[in-house]
């Protein structure tokens, strides 16, 4: 995962982001872009030797924030919360997603539900960040519906502030970012 430094894309661009980081980088594959307002992200399969060359034919895009390897990751069930959340509030919706899976995969009744609605939410997010706007709100809805049954606190995320966050973008129609 390629992280350069978002110097005034919107995600409406990122069809011509994805186009032009995949003419810069023909020698690997670049699966797809995301826009957050802190970074331009493209999920790249290429050697690892070849990720440095690959950075220098991505500067005229955006300089480069940081790559991540991403795997997944068998770390304790508070650990991974709290990463997915840090992740989360970064505006690395992919990666949390990916993070709260491994929690999911643990996790049983109630508490596999509202987990999944924090899955969702992340995902959601994800499209948002690719101008998939319609499908945003309905993957939003989705996550809304798994929450009704939840209040409180888990593990330090306040599901009531994520209920109202989702009845207000429900209401408007308006997407807006949050931070848990």
């Amino acid at each position: 995962m390629l992280h350069l430094k978002n110097i005034g894309f919107s995600p409406s661009e990122t069809g011509h982001l994805l186009s032009e980081a995949r003419h810069l980088g023909q020698d690997c594959i670049i699966r797809d872009c995301r826009v957050s307002t802190k970074y331009v992200e493209f999920d790249v399969s290429i050697q690892k030797s070849k990720i440095d060359e690959l950075v220098k034919k991505l500067k005229p895009i955006a300089p480069l924030d940081h790559a991540r390897l991403v795997f997944e990751e068998h770390i304790p069930k508070e650990d991974a919360i709290k990463k997915g959340m840090i992740y989360f509030n970064d505006e690395r919706f992919w990666e949390a997603h990916e993070v709260w899976e491994g929690v999911w995969k643990k996790c049983y009744g109630d508490e596999k539900i509202l987990v999944q609605a924090i899955i969702l939410i992340a995902a959601a997010l994800v499209h948002f960040q690719k101008s998939e706007n319609s499908i945003c709100l309905s993957v939003l809805d989705r996550a809304s519906d798994k929450l009704k049954n939840s209040s409180g606190s888990y593990h330090g995320i306040n599901v009531d502030m994520i209920r109202e966050k989702l009845e207000m973008i429900k209401n408007t129609q308006k997407i807006s970012l949050f931070t848990i």
